[in-house]
């Protein structure tokens, strides 16, 4: 079994609530492929002074408006564009990386830097995904094994955070368009959204539309992105914030091309969509998996006015192998967000005029 299909297993096991299997092997981070990820996060490039943490000065950081939750990790995040090199931002929603580009998010908790993930377009066909750990002394960080490190670093009683494993990674890298997450044109939106849960406060550096434009990084230049900078489509201020973090928490695997497309659940936010897709597979919608309490005929992925009867409520509750949501990364129930969207769902939602059948 390839790392991919595994990763797809996983994806498919926790949307469908179907038990997921384990691999015959746990394979390599890149299968049959000439690059390798280098030994040691000091040899990727993302340094300076590895000794002051000095960031190389071709290496940006950013900070999408939507982060992702790992259970309170202090994130840091860098990308790597080639000089001469620029993104391919004719697609607002499919942007395309040249050769040579990097990525980097660092994790830490409690001021120790725990692990640096990697990713790199090593070749037209190829992106190499690695996992650093930190060692002790916190002078370098070597990478980690494939099968990943199950019990590494206690950050809370009870709670032992885990370095991920290969599959793990390609589970939500290869769900979507495309393995970068968390850059593109809503993630770096100028037009910054006051209610996401986690978002970081931009800095002078950190990357928007308009900076990657005076940077001459997007190819075409996408001025039209500043005077309309790319926004969640919502009826409240609530609401955008609730379905901008179904788009940075689970659109990579949720989405309308990915494994588990077939579910019928699409929380991916498109700039050329006139509806968004979180509203209307969402709201009033019955889903393939029924809310405890609930029978299949009235369990809804989100029940207007009634937090507590929603599947994504429960699911995002939930730290149930069988039940949560996200199925991977996150130990710790993500207390911020869940008051967030209980309190959107008790709002005035309108449903839907034709209840949607329940996907097989």
């Amino acid at each position: 079994m390839t790392v991919r299909s595994f990763a797809i297993a996983l994806i498919v096991a926790a949307a469908t609530g179907m038990p997921a299997f384990a691999p015959a092997d746990s394979g390599t981070v890149v299968e049959h492929a000439a690059a390798r990820p280098p030994a040691l996060l000091s040899e990727t490039g993302l340094y300076a002074d590895l000794t002051t943490r000095r960031i190389a000065r071709d290496n940006l950081p950013f900070a999408p408006q939507y982060p992702l939750w790992t259970d309170g990790a202090a994130k840091s995040r860098w990308i790597h564009i080639p000089g001469g090199a620029a993104i391919d931002a004719r697609d607002t929603d499919r942007w395309r990386f040249p050769v040579g580009t990097k990525l980097w998010k660092e994790f830490a908790f409690n001021g120790r830097i725990v692990e640096t993930r990697f990713l790199w377009r090593a070749t037209p066909q190829q992106w190499v995904f690695a996992t650093y750990v930190w060692n002790d002394q916190q002078t370098d960080a070597a990478l980690a094994p494939s099968t990943g490190l199950r019990s590494h670093y206690r950050i809370a009683d009870g709670v032992i955070y885990a370095i991920p494993s290969d599959a793990e990674c390609h589970a939500c890298h290869n769900a979507a368009d495309s393995p970068v997450l968390g850059f593109t044109a809503l993630q770096l939106s100028d037009d910054r959204d006051p209610l996401a849960p986690h978002a970081q406060p931009l800095t002078e550096t950190s990357l928007t539309i308009r900076r990657l434009n005076d940077l001459s990084l997007l190819e075409p230049r996408r001025t039209d992105l500043e005077r309309n900078p790319p926004r969640i489509r919502a009826r409240s201020p609530r609401e955008r914030a609730a379905l901008g973090y179904f788009v940075g928490n689970c659109s990579s695997c949720h989405n309308a091309e990915g494994p588990v497309a077939a579910l019928g659940l699409n929380l991916q936010h498109a700039e050329n969509d006139p509806n968004e897709p979180g509203l209307v597979t969402t709201v009033d919608v019955a889903g393939s998996y029924v809310t405890p309490g609930s029978t299949p005929e009235t369990s809804r992925r989100v029940a207007p006015g009634s937090p507590e009867s929603s599947a994504i409520v429960y699911r995002m509750s939930s730290r149930r192998p069988m039940s949560q949501m996200p199925p991977l990364g996150t130990a710790i129930v993500d207390t911020e967000a869940l008051d967030l969207i209980r309190a959107w769902i008790a709002e005035d939602l309108p449903r839907q005029e034709h209840v949607r059948s329940r996907s097989r």
